[in-house]
């Protein structure tokens, strides 16, 4: 069997995931990085977008979230997403997202504009 890595995905209402994972493809401050087992300790802020959790070596990703900011802390065994606010992908409704982005980009909120291109982009892909 091959090796696999702790993880666990919490946010302030919840804890929303934890298992053992052959990877996870986190969207780091600095760009999109990949956790495999045996990866160095380090530590990362997260830019609104998806995480993908692979459970197998190969296979598809199991489970996808739309990370709005957050944490992310690799150890020696893991990794530990602290996100300001989760939500399963499949959950967005992107009618609702294209209405709030409409709204955004009229009050000209370049913070949100980028948080929900980055939802309606995670959602579609």
């Amino acid at each position: 069997m091959a090796e696999l890595l702790d993880f666990e995905l919490v946010s302030p209402e919840r804890r929303l995931a934890k298992a053992k994972v052959a990877m996870v493809v986190v969207p780091g401050a600095e760009g999109d990085f990949g956790v495999l087992p045996g990866h160095s300790p380090m530590m990362s802020t997260i830019r609104p977008g998806a995480i993908a959790i692979f459970e197998t070596d190969g296979g598809p990703a199991t489970m996808r979230f739309f990370i709005e900011g957050g944490f992310a802390e690799v150890t020696e065994t893991g990794l530990t997403i602290l996100a300001e606010k989760a939500t399963p992908v499949a959950e967005i409704d992107l009618a609702a997202v294209a209405s709030q982005l409409a709204a955004a980009r009229t009050a000209g909120d370049d913070a949100a504009i980028a948080r929900l291109e980055a939802m309606q982009a995670a959602a579609t892909n």
